[in-house]
């Protein structure tokens, strides 16, 4: 990490900044830089990823074990990355180096195949004429510090990127290979694995084997942090969530279901986490890797953008080759979301989480998960109920939870969700309940906190589990009955438990009956299984539903479940929801806080469509939204003053004791509203 003694207004990367990625092929090495430098700045951007080492490289390498470039022959220096690195640092832009160290050429392959990946059948991965390596193995353990000290000997370099830095599954075609069964890797898992390392996600171990490679790669980039530090402390690293700075691709792909959200989910949890922490978003300017020459459709691209600087993360777009090569449709949309971010840098200044509730994100390596992709509908069908019924929210990791209660950063929320999550860490479900003790809320889905019969939640209503039914034979045309005698379906999983003592049982079920032939379809018979059940725990309350509302919101879109899903958000909220408005259900309301005080982005999703995003429809002036001046001042009782950034335009706003309300302009894709 950066060195300790230098202080953090010194760190250019503490700061908003925009970045352009110029992912260039063999036969661009002749590039004018001058020229690429232009169109950076003019994109508005002032930061530069550029290809610099590992795969290829783009400077007068030394080293036996890398592929020097032959197209830098057309170069008169000879060296792309000291041409460029001279001219940028002349007008004021940053240069970082992307290095790709996941694959080396045959002759290097040949010469050193113990570093090399070796599928469970005994090959190799081997994609164009270039060979898959191991992390496990000397090249990544050695070899690339040699690297990486030749370029920080050489050049002022602003920063590192390592791409696809993994043990590689998956190749280039998308087939899936296998884990590694190399001699380092059955040295150094085999042991933790029983002696055998699985071949693939059916294997026993697997999840074990992911958790363990997770581990690995980042003590190695703890390695590399601390190695870039002692030689070039200003240069940071960005990679992974435990980097300088944290690295998320936002792109689309052929064959994958649309997450509309994936980019404010990945900016959300990793700033939810380390709110002092940058995240930097690379937003893909392609359809897909086979489609390179493939425009992005530009409401998509623009979505990538927006999301991450709502969430207070850095944009970032990444083209092939340069303009000039691969000049996408998209990068005039997206151009005008990153010259937004550069026009109102003050407003992006230190701008980090805000928000009152937090939403659990599923740890999907936790080894105690036997279905983790129900519990990520779960959670997405959380996410998708508290969006559209304007109950902002962050997101905190799982497999953090127990850290942030030790840290007290728990502390920030009213309210924490658990979707779903089964098993939790004990030393977790010791700090949420001692979260909820302090005064904090709880809402539990599903079998968050259940450990086989037993609740490991002392602050939760159930007090514990007597079956489970999450089969469709056990759970098909059963129901819960709503307070006000609507019916909703169970889908996915309904527990039956026994509440705790002093916990209030609301919401009725009704058994399953036939649903065949119409003249058979009645019996439904009333049961005595709490579908909710709320609990006082000291200072704090929580709500159970002991059942999966969101997954069956994300496989219906019944409004019922959405509305029992933030019904329990507000009930435990009360007060503290910090805002109220008519917005439609389309607009998404982040709430964040920076220098220029809090600051609420209002994204119009009107424009969602099956697999991307289209044009949205403008949203009319007149809309209202209201704060509690208690999220902006923190109660203080001071004056509020209102801004509508994108507008250009101070809007009408009515202020009470303990609260403003603001007369909204037109929306169109987004807005954002500045109260100081």
């Amino acid at each position: 990490m950066p060195d300790a003694s230098m202080p953090v207004a010194d760190l250019w990367w503490k700061r908003p900044f925009r970045m352009f990625q110029t992912n260039i092929r063999e036969i661009d090495a002749a590039l004018d830089v001058d020229r690429v430098l232009d169109q950076i700045e003019g994109y508005g951007a002032n930061a530069w990823l550029l290809s610099v080492g590992g795969i290829i490289s783009n400077y007068p390498t030394q080293l036996a074990h890398q592929s020097l470039n032959p197209a830098l022959q057309q170069r008169a220096s000879g060296d792309l990355v000291g041409d460029a690195i001279t001219a940028a640092h002349r007008r004021g832009v940053r240069v970082l180096a992307r290095m790709d160290f996941s694959k080396v050429a045959r002759p290097i392959a040949e010469a050193h195949p113990e570093w090399c990946y070796v599928a469970p059948d005994g090959s190799r991965q081997v994609f164009e004429g270039l060979t898959s390596v191991c992390p496990s193995g000397l090249y990544y353990q050695e070899k690339i510090f040699e690297v990486l000290g030749e370029i920080l000997g050489r050049y002022e370099i602003d920063g590192f990127f390592f791409n696809w830095m993994s043990y590689n599954e998956i190749d280039y075609a998308k087939r899936y290979r296998g884990v590694c069964q190399c001699l380092p890797c059955r040295v150094v898992y085999g042991p933790e694995l029983g002696g055998t390392l699985p071949t693939g996600p059916d294997s026993p171990g697997y999840l074990r084997w992911q958790r363990l490679t997770s581990d690995a790669i980042d003590e190695l980039l703890a390695r590399v942090r601390r190695f870039i530090a002692e030689r070039r402390p200003e240069a940071p690293l960005v990679m992974r969530d435990t980097a300088d700075i944290v690295f998320h691709e936002a792109n689309n792909a052929i064959g994958r279901s649309l997450w509309p959200h994936q980019t404010s989910e990945h900016v959300s949890v990793a700033r939810s986490y380390r709110p002092h922490v940058p995240v930097l978003v690379n937003s893909v300017a392609f359809l897909d890797m086979p489609y390179r020459l493939v425009s992005e459709e530009p409401r998509m691209f623009e979505q990538y953008l927006l999301q991450a600087i709502a969430r207070g993360g850095i944009p970032s777009t990444y083209i092939m080759g340069t303009k000039d090569d691969f000049d996408y449709e998209c990068l005039a949309a997206g151009s005008g979301v990153v010259r937004f971010h550069r026009d109102h840098e003050d407003l992006y200044a230190g701008l980090s989480p805000a928000a009152r509730t937090a939403i659990v994100r599923p740890d999907p390596v936790k080894p105690t998960f036997s279905k983790p992709a129900l519990a990520q509908e779960e959670f997405r069908g959380i996410w998708t109920a508290l969006l559209e019924r304007h109950v902002p929210f962050d997101t905190l990791p799982e497999n953090r939870l127990a850290a942030l209660g030790r840290s007290g950063d728990l502390d920030r929320y009213a309210l924490v969700v658990l979707p779903d999550l089964g098993v939790l860490d004990d030393t977790a479900a010791k700090e949420l309940d001692g979260y909820v003790a302090r005064g904090g809320s709880l809402l539990l889905t599903g079998a968050s906190g259940l450990d086989a019969e037993r609740s490991q939640l002392e602050s939760s209503g159930v007090g514990a589990r007597l079956v489970t039914m999450d089969t469709p034979e056990t759970t098909w045309s059963s129901a819960v009955v709503r307070e006000d005698g609507g019916a909703l379906p169970i889908l996915g999983a309904f527990h039956v438990v026994r509440g705790r003592d002093g916990a209030q049982a609301r919401m009725s079920v009704l058994s399953r009956a036939p649903y065949g032939p119409p003249e058979k379809c009645y019996g439904h018979l009333p049961l005595d299984h709490p579908a909710r059940l709320d609990l006082a725990h000291g200072s704090g309350r929580t709500v159970a539903l002991p059942w999966t509302p969101g997954h069956a919101y994300r496989e219906t879109g019944l409004g019922g479940l959405g509305d029992v899903i933030a019904q329990a958000a507000t009930d435990l909220l009360g007060e503290r929801l910090e805002i109220e408005t008519d917005l439609p259900a389309q607009v998404e309301a982040v709430v964040g806080r920076s220098e220029a005080g809090l600051v609420i982005h209002l994204r119009n999703l009107t424009g969602l469509r099956g697999q991307s995003f289209g044009a949205p429809v403008p949203i009319a002036a007149g809309r209202r939204l209201t704060v509690r001046h208690d999220a902006v001042d923190g109660g203080s009782g001071g004056g509020t003053t209102v801004r509508a950034v994108v507008a250009g335009t101070t809007p009408h706003a009515a202020t009470t004791a303990d609260r403003t309300t603001v007369t909204l302009p037109e929306i169109g894709l987004f807005e954002v509203l500045v109260l100081s």
